[in-house]
């Protein structure tokens, strides 16, 4: 975040999001610059993490009944999960996720991302039933189908696109979420995500692993959703994009 942060600032300041959701931080709640996303009339909630993961939650409205942590593992210490309610006109619970790698799979750091990615279910379970508007939204680490992937065969062997990963994202959308990107029928090769390697960018060897997902009171709502994509190409980027759902005032 800091290493970057006239290029985070400069995209908020074209794009003007209402509510934000960063992952991947690295940085402890103290050295994030919330004094710059104020300035811009932002509420931030933080948890941050020294050197690895971190969350971050912004906000044009008040940021009320925060939860820092996905609840179900004590001893998990990896700041990946913040949630909170917005308190807009039109109230929405949003959580930012910045969701295990898995990487290599067969071992611990794999089998720790299936069980943070049930943990995530129960806890999308339990929002689901206070019938609010709901957004789930970051970095899930997950491929969801083949063609959300330049390359399908590239990726068998990782633990993005392995069959226990997809169920388990199956398994949180149909406990009655909608993907966001999907709905709007946008283009699934509108990708969120290209390696710094190879020319992946330059070869347009992406992948959509950056997911919104919308309770139904939410979705009730959607009306479009987008990668920024040209910010790949701008100066000191990040290797995701941002994506963004615009969600109206009344249902549809």
């Amino acid at each position: 975040m800091n290493a970057r942060l006239e290029t985070v600032l400069g995209w908020f300041r074209d794009a003007n999001p209402d509510v934000a959701c960063l992952q991947e931080i690295k940085c402890v709640n103290e050295k994030f610059p919330a004094d710059a996303f104020e300035a811009l009339g932002y509420n931030v909630a933080v948890h941050g993490q020294k050197t690895y993961n971190g969350v971050a939650l912004l906000s044009k409205w008040p940021l009320e009944d925060v939860l820092k942590g996905l609840p179900g593992e004590e001893e998990d210490e990896q700041a990946r999960y913040l949630e909170a309610l917005v308190s807009a006109p039109s109230p929405i619970r949003v959580a930012t996720i910045y969701l295990p790698n898995g990487n290599p799979v067969g071992a611990e750091k794999f089998a720790y991302k299936l069980r943070w990615m049930a943990r995530l279910r129960q806890r999308a379970a339990t929002l689901l039933a206070l019938e609010e508007r709901v957004a789930l939204c970051g970095d899930y680490n997950v491929i969801p189908e083949p063609e959300d992937c330049d390359d399908p065969e590239s990726w068998r062997g990782d633990a993005l696109f392995q069959p226990e990963t997809r169920a388990a994202f199956r398994a949180i959308k149909w406990l009655g979420f909608t993907d966001a990107q999907a709905a709007v029928g946008r283009d699934p090769h509108a990708y969120t995500f290209w390696d710094y390697q190879a020319g992946a960018w330059q070869r347009d060897h992406g992948i959509r692993i950056d997911h919104i997902l919308l309770s139904p009171q939410a979705a009730d709502r959607l009306v479009d959703c987008e990668p920024h994509r040209s910010v790949r190409g701008g100066e000191k980027p990040s290797d995701h994009v941002p994506v963004v759902a615009t969600l109206s005032d009344c249902p549809a």
